[in-house]
């Protein structure tokens, strides 16, 4: 077999060796991050490749109708015919505005009107197939990118990346939210998802417009379109073990929550306003602050392109330190998005006042910075809700997080355009900074999340009426998670007694119970658990004795 030469190894033994790496859960949860994480890197690199490239190719393609404005007309004598010539003037593209804006937003419009179904299907069907599917579709709309030469054939392409991105975004974050059931895991993972997501989107102008400048239109696009290929590959090969345990466990999956069922629950409601509010300073400046630097600067062009290249550092250092955040203070999560929307709100206040190019810098990275806090703090806030108040499966509360940037960066670029051309770039700064610091306090709603309790009330009926289904998902999440040393500590289980020291007692001070209770399930007179910290000591002490209530007879499924 082929020897690597930078690995030193043979193809067919480092092959046999990841097998055997993405047949262990941890293994698997790795790998999946990884492929995540390519597809959300693809799907922001496509997103904002275009900006450098588009516009001037469509000009260089005579895509519009032109005509000159100013300068002079002078009579010239060619071939003994005396010509009106025009000296100097300024040539105006027609419509060329407003058609590569509707180009622009095509992407970010279809996928708001998609997310919906996308969700729905991956609640029915799984993450892996949809995602397989929204790669397919990215791949197929960069090939069209590369090749097109008109701009239907490209407002097709950028349209049909919306679709793509429906099913991969969504899929990709449910998958996440899905391997990585610890809450601690859990917002680690989605920090690390969110950091492709800003490298994406500020690294892509500049690599497109290099790329552009020396190799032509069709290279950026056909580089992403092979990206794609791998990354869709990485996701088949990964989830098949996965599919396959679980169809040797006879484990079906459970029916999702209903995405209309979702957005009527208010701590939901205020999470997706969030994540509206959290991407609008940057849905409305990034549109409109290059004619506005242009105008007060008079910067040149690769200025423009670098402004933001900067910020991906303060995005990278908001989402870590609001993953630290979370861990040290996991309560508070909402606390570290109002900050992040605050700081935000208050950086686009002072934004339009920057006089210079390298003091633009810092509102700038003070608005990435935010906005990572933002998206960091809430994703993982949605699956917990998922999680304590419904069903643990993730496609529809993800489709939500996607409908709510599609939103931002829809309709972002209209409204901007249309006050910065009424009112000023100033007066849209201002009005961002109102929003975002309004809406603040509507986050101090999620402070009573952490007070629900997941053993009582209708979110949890499926597991007291005795779903089956539902209760074999989990289980085998949880054994997954736990791999090979949990088989072990079952087996030195067998050693405990029948009477186990400490079974009958009441660890929480509720009313005394008649007969023995499964402590994973609560009777409706149980009027106990009321406060966060008398739900703590119930899930440490379930904890720790889980082992001895299973093997006594007090299963969470008896």
């Amino acid at each position: 077999m082929p020897v690597l030469p930078a690995l030193n190894q043979d193809t067919l033994q480092l092959w046999k060796r990841f097998n055997e790496r993405i047949q262990e859960p941890e293994g698997q949860k790795k790998i999946i991050l990884v492929a995540v994480c390519i597809a959300l890197l693809l799907d922001n690199m496509l997103y904002m490749v275009i900006v450098p490239i588009i516009p001037d190719y469509l000009r260089e393609i005579g895509a519009w109708t032109t005509h000159t404005e100013g300068g002079t007309v002078e009579f010239r004598n060619i071939s003994n015919k005396v010509v009106p010539m025009r000296i100097g003037g300024r040539v105006v593209y027609e419509g060329e505005a407003g058609a590569v804006g509707v180009l622009f937003a095509s992407k970010a419009m279809i996928q708001l009107f998609v997310n919906p179904f996308s969700g729905a299907i991956i609640d029915r069907i799984g993450y892996d197939i949809p995602m397989m599917i929204g790669l397919s579709i990215m791949f197929f709309s960069t090939a069209v990118f590369a090749c097109g030469k008109s701009y239907g054939l490209l407002f097709f392409a950028r349209s049909l990346q919306g679709v793509g991105s429906a099913f991969a975004d969504t899929g990709g974050l449910a998958m996440i939210a899905d391997r990585f059931t610890e809450q601690s895991e859990r917002e680690r993972a989605l920090g690390i998802a969110l950091s492709f997501v800003a490298f994406g989107s500020l690294f892509a102008p500049p690599f497109g417009g290099l790329l552009y400048e020396f190799c032509g239109k069709e290279l950026p696009f056909i580089l992403l379109a092979l990206v794609c290929l791998l990354d869709g590959f990485l996701v088949l090969v990964v989830m098949s073990p996965v599919k396959q345990q679980m169809k040797e466990a006879g484990i079906s999956r459970p029916a999702g929550t209903p995405i209309y069922v979702l957005l009527r629950d208010p701590y939901i409601a205020v999470c997706a306003g969030a994540l509206v509010m959290g991407n609008m300073s940057l849905a409305f400046v990034e549109p409109t602050i290059s004619i506005w630097m242009q105008d007060t600067m008079q910067l040149e062009e690769w200025q423009i392109g670098m402004i933001w290249l900067p910020a991906f550092f303060p995005y990278v250092l908001g989402v870590y330190t609001t993953v630290k955040l979370a861990a040290k203070y996991p309560r508070y999560q909402w606390l570290t998005a109002a900050v992040g929307l605050a700081l935000a709100g208050a950086a686009s206040f002072v934004l339009p006042f920057s006089k210079s190019f390298w003091v633009l810098f810092i509102p700038i990275a003070i608005i990435c910075f935010g906005e990572a806090q933002v998206s960091t703090a809430i994703l993982p806030t949605l699956g917990f809700l998922v999680d304590t108040r419904y069903v643990s499966v993730y496609g529809s509360i993800y489709a939500i997080a996607d409908i709510s940037y599609s939103l931002a960066y829809a309709f972002g670029p209209i409204i901007a355009g249309s006050i910065v051309s009424a009112f000023g770039f100033l007066t849209l700064n201002i009005l961002i900074a109102f929003c975002n610091l309004s809406y603040c306090p509507v986050l101090a709603r999620l402070r009573f999340i952490y007070d629900y309790n997941p053993f009582e009330g209708d979110a949890n009926a499926a597991l007291q009426s005795g779903d089956q289904t539902l209760k074999q998902y989990q289980t085998y999440n949880d054994d997954n998670e736990k791999g090979n040393n949990q088989q072990q500590q079952q087996q030195r289980s067998i050693t405990v007694p029948m009477s186990v020291t400490g079974v009958d007692e009441n660890p929480w001070g509720d009313e005394p119970q008649q007969h023995k209770s499964n402590p994973f399930v609560t009777n409706n007179s149980d009027s106990a658990f009321r406060t966060a910290n008398q739900f703590e000591m119930r899930a440490n002490y379930s904890s720790s004795n889980q082992q001895a209530y299973n093997y006594g007879g007090y299963s969470s499924g008896s």
